[in-house]
């Protein structure tokens, strides 16, 4: 017996509605991944405290749309991380595979880092750091952690399969902290190079990634006296 709808073959199923929801999430996801790169346009020539209005008006759209696929600015700034993130991440396993020893692979990673954060400040920005309140009171929430800690973590993996291999058996407690103690050291003096103005006394991104891979492996030990400190006034 037929039990459907009078004009409806048997032949019809819900495949079609299937269809239909598959081209539709299609759609969207299509829509989202013009949207974050239409976001990290804007962000790259507005700056990094561009707010969802500026973005959304650079983007031909409005803030409602933004809005409707990311929740809130925090939700924009973790879908723009993702991207960006993931291919800095991708940029610097490149890197670190073309290293001969440990101490190259450090160069290579610090160097490929630097380039990609130097190539746009802003966009480097605005998905590594928490999202501000937006000015008409629209709710944020913390969402960004999300794509920084994922990222950070598979640097420190990076980092920590050569030493394993070449520190060998019985070094886990270096192994254990020392790769995010180099990531502290890395994005902390990375950030403050990109944010200092040029100027002569500013290094380059090739002295600077150099500078960060010596205080990595040997510290500032070279630029220690062992004479010890100068001798205070009046002291015999």
């Amino acid at each position: 017996m037929n039990l459907l709808p009078p004009g409806v073959p048997p032949e019809s199923s819900a495949e079609p509605v299937d269809g239909r929801a598959s081209r539709w999430q299609g759609h969207r996801e299509e829509r989202r991944r013009e949207l974050i790169k239409a976001a990290r346009r804007a962000v790259h020539a507005l700056g990094s405290d561009a707010s969802m209005e500026d973005i959304a008006a650079a983007a031909g759209t409005s803030k409602s749309v933004f809005y409707r696929y990311f929740g809130d600015k925090a939700g924009l700034q973790q879908a723009v991380g993702e991207v960006v993130l993931g291919q800095m991440q991708q940029r610097i396993k490149e890197a670190a595979q073309s290293a001969q020893t440990p101490r190259e692979g450090l160069l290579a990673m610090v160097s490929a880092y630097l380039q990609m954060a130097e190539t746009s400040p802003n966009v480097y920005t605005f998905v590594t750091r928490y999202s501000a309140a937006e000015s008409d009171g629209g709710p944020t929430s913390i969402a960004t952690a999300g794509a920084l800690g994922h990222f950070f973590d598979a640097i420190a993996d990076m980092i920590a399969t050569p030493m394993r291999n070449h520190l060998g058996e019985g070094k886990e407690a270096v192994i254990g902290y020392w790769p995010n103690a180099a990531i502290g050291l890395v994005r902390n003096a990375g950030e403050q190079w990109l944010a200092s103005p040029d100027s002569p006394a500013k290094p380059d991104q090739e002295t600077m990634a150099r500078q960060i891979t010596d205080w990595l492996c040997v510290g500032i030990a070279p630029e220690l006296s062992n004479e010890g400190p100068p001798p205070t006034k009046g002291s015999t």
